[in-house]
């Protein structure tokens, strides 16, 4: 046997050429403990091959969640799937990085059979589902125009002033609806304080990038101040409106920064608000804050809604 054929049926050869592509990968046995994880599974999740092989996946780490919130990770687990029916699975979900943030991405899981064609084990592939040149065109306008947040990278209020005033210019003469969505990090203060400055700036940090990754490229998001963001959804109904506000909310709920004893949890409250032909900006930004204060009032971690729409 020549020296290539030995290379090809050399293990270590796979592995390199696993570490060498674009996309996460990762294999599981049966009982779903991860026995690989490739270069880019690090680098899309944040979390090494050293504490991932040898734990579950369905362990608090990757803790996968549909657009809902809803965690596939204990009954809809598509490595499960893969092995228990046999077939490949495929579908969009929001894995939990490492730095807290939700990341969308693309997966697809292929069950692993042996020589006798029983199953034993399931390799899974995802990619970076987020739109992603569209938000670094974006973030180098803004900082030309100096209208980034510096920390967390997203616009500014002077961003958000600018985009509201376009919108409402928009719908006043060519009908363009819009919605808005004013978010309040809950209990920011307290964590603040109770962790210190730099906790709080990752809170700060993990729900912005959660709600870029979220939200449609056509959308806009601003750092309105301190720990409270507004986004401008254009072209939205009442319905695609609260759909886009509960999305937000699920995800973010389902962020979290990992303490050396203690997992924390990051919710924040909603008011969302479709644009009426007589409103000003003061109107506009009063009405979803004040919906948003509603939410907070009657027990965090939701989304107020006006009755009336547009």
């Amino acid at each position: 046997m020549d020296k290539s054929k030995d290379m090809l049926l050399d293990g270590e050869f796979y592995r390199m050429i696993l570490d060498n592509i674009y996309d996460g990968v990762y294999f599981v046995q049966p009982d779903r403990t991860i026995i690989y994880w490739n270069e880019s599974a690090e680098r899309l999740t944040g979390f090494t091959r050293e504490e991932l092989i040898g734990k579950h996946c369905w362990e608090d780490v990757l803790m996968h969640v549909n657009d809902q919130g809803v965690n596939l990770c204990m009954d809809r687990c598509p490595c499960e799937k893969a092995m228990t029916e046999g077939v490949m699975v495929e579908g969009e979900a929001y894995l939990h990085h490492k730095e807290g943030h939700r990341v969308p991405v693309m997966i697809r899981v292929s069950p692993i059979r042996d020589e006798s064609g029983s199953i034993i084990g399931a390799v899974q592939i995802f990619s970076d589902n987020s739109p992603k040149a569209e938000l670094v065109e974006r973030v180098k306008e803004l900082e030309r125009l100096a209208l980034l947040d510096p920390l967390t990278r997203i616009g500014n209020r002077r961003y958000g002033n600018l985009s509201l005033a376009a919108k409402l210019n928009e719908w006043q003469r060519y009908g363009w609806s819009f919605g808005v969505l004013f978010m309040d990090i809950d209990r920011f203060k307290e964590m603040n304080d109770l962790y210190g400055n730099h906790f709080g700036d990752r809170v700060l940090k993990i729900v912005a990038t959660t709600m870029v990754n979220v939200i449609r490229s056509s959308d806009y998001v601003s750092r309105w101040g301190g720990e409270e963001f507004v986004a401008f959804i254009p072209n939205a109904d009442r319905e695609q409106l609260l759909n886009v506000a509960n999305k937000v909310r699920f995800l973010v709920e389902k962020s979290n920064i990992f303490l050396p004893e203690k997992n924390i949890g990051v919710t924040i409250s909603v008011g969302a608000t479709l644009a009426r032909k007589d409103d000003t900006e003061e109107t506009l930004t009063k009405r979803a804050e004040d919906l948003m204060h509603k939410s907070k009032a009657e027990g965090r971690n939701r989304v107020s809604m006006d009755i009336d729409g547009a």
